[in-house]
């Protein structure tokens, strides 16, 4: 999952450098301040990895390991899901190859009907931004049926996601008909539904609200992983 340079970089300091190209955007600010917390919450006993994409082949690698009865399949070691937070994982043991995901981040932006009725235009379809994550969802929440947790965030504003507007509704398809504006973290019925957390709204999100949430995802999945698979094994020697 993680280089070894970038392991290097994150013993010394910060680890969001790795996505130079989105480092002022808004959710990526939100996510070093995920980190700051991280670091002073769990300091040694962690060892943090960002990753701006996760590859399909590593994807069906970790799918091949744990379901080796079940035939998977994909067509390029170029392809990848890149969220616009990127995955944030920990690492666990020195022998251990496999990451563990606590925070996979999106935010989209729909609708310009607001700004079309100001300059009196007329309305126009409404997009599509929503609809191009289910890609992303599935692959996933494949990549993650391994353990009882899916740490997924979207944060999506924009005119299209008023009160009134039916696009709620896809949104909504894409939570497995979970509640908007809550966080799922841990999968329910036995696994059945992992859900994710989408937080939707006409306003523009605020770094520290989306901080606020992806602190909670993120600290909460590394004490899922550690009672999982117990706090030693995420130990390294540094």
């Amino acid at each position: 999952m993680a280089r070894k340079h970038q392991l290097r970089t994150q013993r010394t300091g910060t680890i969001i450098n790795v996505t130079s190209k989105k480092q002022e955007s808004d959710i990526i600010k939100a996510l070093n301040l995920v980190v700051a917390h991280l670091q002073t919450k769990f300091g040694t006993r962690i060892t943090l990895v960002h990753e701006k994409q996760w590859y399909l082949y590593k994807i069906v690698s970790g799918l091949r390991h744990t379901y080796p009865d079940v035939e998977f399949h994909y067509h390029f070691n170029t392809s990848s899901i890149r969220p616009d937070g990127g995955i944030l994982y920990i690492q666990g043991s020195d022998e251990d190859e496999i990451g563990y995901p606590i925070l996979i981040s999106e935010v989209k932006n729909q609708g310009t009907n607001d700004l079309r009725a100001k300059e009196g235009l007329p309305k126009q379809s409404k997009g599509n931004a929503i609809e191009r994550l289910g890609k992303n969802l599935i692959g996933l929440r494949a990549a993650l049926m391994r353990e009882s947790i899916f740490p997924f965030v979207c944060f999506g504003y924009g005119c299209d996601f008023e009160s009134d507007s039916s696009i709620l509704d896809r949104v909504s398809t894409m939570a497995m008909f979970g509640k908007l504006n809550t966080t799922y973290l841990h999968n329910e019925e036995q696994g059945k539904f992992n859900r994710g957390s989408f937080y939707f709204r006409p306003q523009r999100w605020t770094v520290d609200e989306m901080a606020d949430v992806m602190k909670d995802i993120a600290e909460r999945s590394v004490l899922y992983y550690f009672s999982k698979y117990k706090e030693d094994h995420f130990k390294r020697e540094r």
